[in-house]
């Protein structure tokens, strides 16, 4: 089956051609940002008090109490564009995106379920077949689900459970003015062939290096070196980092210059193309400036490039700086990523 790119955006820009507004009109008006904004209606429409849930939405996994463990519960599904586009890639990345749900949370990840809709038995294949390979590849089995096999359309979506020690659980809503912001990310991989807005450094790695750096944030949030963190999703770097600071209502300023970049040249794509990447293997996480140098060493030993790019402040502002000129992409005193600002999420930590 040939995949075609069904996201191209502008990947041919040149990297010095980078603006402050560029960029942030190019984060603002993503689409992998814009469809998170009807996220908070939801929350208010399902949330019901329980007294063993810690914590639920807007973080990547809700947290259970169970005993001195937690329990994380989380599901994602699938953009209906990449499964059209490449649905073994599209099935990969279903298995992919739940474990890194887990492992944002400095969890380990114990099994997943699926829900999959089919309108062709090809495409149930090709899907099954990219599930199987991440399974495989990070050892987390699917051990069960639903198959609707006659629907006018094609869907996947998956749901995971996983396991954290309850005094380790990284959340989204605890970072604090001060906290230095770490952009942690696998720069060794390529622009996957069918989706240019995809950093694929997953697909072609041995199954012990992956699963090292799923393991890495099991051990960071062990270790209480970091104070927030989520993975790098849909939204890119930015509006994923918009996301913690929605959760956690603080501000923060972020240098262009220290995100972490491959040779974006060599790739045949811009700056702006980047910051809006679903980076493979990414995640943005809040450190004391004291424990930044650890973070730093722990990422680089699983083959990770984290950088600190930025600082957090109590005026709920996102801001990026380059060439000595500062421009607001959020401001998040006034609207918000989610939808969900001034929400408590139901968190009981």
């Amino acid at each position: 089956m040939k995949a075609e790119r069904y996201l191209t955006g502008n990947p041919r820009m040149d990297e010095t051609s980078c603006s402050l507004e560029s960029v942030k009109k190019a984060v603002r008006e993503y689409e992998g940002v814009t469809r998170k904004h009807s996220i908070g209606e939801m929350t208010k429409a399902l949330r019901l008090d329980a007294p063993d849930v810690i914590a639920s939405f807007g973080e990547d996994a809700a947290v259970i109490r169970h005993d001195d463990e937690a329990l994380l519960l989380a599901a994602d599904g699938i953009w209906s564009k990449l499964m059209e586009a490449d649905p073994e890639w599209a099935g990969y990345c279903s298995v992919l995106v739940n474990i890194h749900d887990i492992a944002a949370m400095g969890g380990r990840p114990l099994a997943l379920v699926d829900v999959l809709s089919l309108s062709d038995e090809g495409i149930r294949d090709h899907v099954t077949a990219g599930m199987l390979q991440a399974c495989s590849q990070f050892n987390v089995p699917i051990v069960g689900g639903h198959l609707h096999p006659d629907t006018p359309y094609s869907v996947i979506d998956v749901a995971i459970l996983g396991v954290a020690r309850l005094d380790s659980v990284i959340y989204s809503h605890t970072a604090g003015t001060g906290d230095a912001v770490i952009a942690a990310i696998d720069l060794d991989g390529r622009v996957h062939p069918s989706c240019a807005l995809n950093w694929d450094s997953v697909t072609m790695k041995a199954p012990e290096r992956v699963r090292a750096q799923i393991r890495v944030l099991q051990e960071i949030g062990e270790a209480h070196l970091v104070t927030a963190g989520k993975d790098i999703s849909n939204p890119g770097v930015i509006g994923t980092l918009g996301m913690l600071l929605e959760m956690s209502g603080k501000g923060a300023v972020i240098e262009l210059d220290a995100i972490p970049r491959p040779d974006l040249k060599a790739h045949g794509i811009g700056f702006e193309h980047w910051v809006r990447m679903y980076p493979g293997m990414g995640f943005v996480l809040t450190a004391k400036p004291g424990h930044v140098g650890e973070v730093v060493r722990r990422f680089a030993s699983v083959g990770m490039t984290a950088r600190a790019i930025g600082h957090l402040n109590g005026d709920r502002n996102l801001c990026i700086e380059y060439g000595g000129e500062q421009a607001s992409v959020f401001d998040l005193k006034r609207e918000s990523v989610m939808g969900i600002v001034n929400d408590s999420c139901g968190l009981r930590s």
